[in-house]
């Protein structure tokens, strides 16, 4: 009856009708139940596993940005040590540079003093020979010139090298006087 009573009367809108709330509510208490139940775990895990992927991403890239410090400080050690190595052996080749060239012109110098030796050697000897040389030709030129000047033969031999030695000995005694007026 009061369905038929409830039917018959014209209802307002601001009465809610009771069987549609509780088929809404059972309805919405399904749909959060499978929500609840069902779908949230799963996202609650999808989002747990993005969450641990994100915050191990994190450490894994702080660990590798550590390490990648780690690693350019090595770096850095290193390349201001081998700088230092280069700087070292660079000095030490121009050292051995400079310790060449002074052994290379010690060896030059006394190489050109030898040579000038051996050529002031050769010259006196050159000198002496010629100075003999021409002794001898001096000699029997003036042999052969006082021979036709006192007219007899001066063919002996201790005669002619005591007439050659007196005349060059003035010869010599005329050239350091003038040597010496000079």
């Amino acid at each position: 009856m009061l369905i038929q009573l409830a039917a018959d009367e014209p209802q307002s809108p601001l009465l809610p009708v009771w069987p549609e709330i509780f088929i809404g509510l059972f309805a919405i208490g399904v749909v959060y139940s499978a929500f609840h139940f069902k779908l949230l775990p799963i996202i609650n895990r999808a989002l747990d596993e993005r969450r641990e992927a994100i915050e191990g991403g994190i450490e894994k890239a702080e660990a590798t940005q550590a390490e990648a410090r780690q690693t350019l400080e090595e770096y850095r050690t290193q390349l201001a040590e081998a700088r230092h190595e280069a700087a070292r052996l660079r000095q030490e080749a121009q050292e051995q540079g400079a310790a060449l060239i002074a052994e290379m012109r010690e060896e030059g110098q006394r190489q050109r003093e030898e040579i000038i030796a051996a050529g002031h050697a050769q010259i006196e000897a050159d000198r002496r020979q010629a100075t003999e040389t021409l002794r001898q030709d001096i000699g029997r030129l003036a042999t052969d010139l006082a021979g036709r000047l006192v007219g007899e033969s001066l063919e002996d031999h201790a005669r002619q090298s005591r007439v050659i030695d007196r005349f060059l000995d003035e010869l010599e005694g005329r050239a350091d006087t003038a040597e010496a007026a000079r």
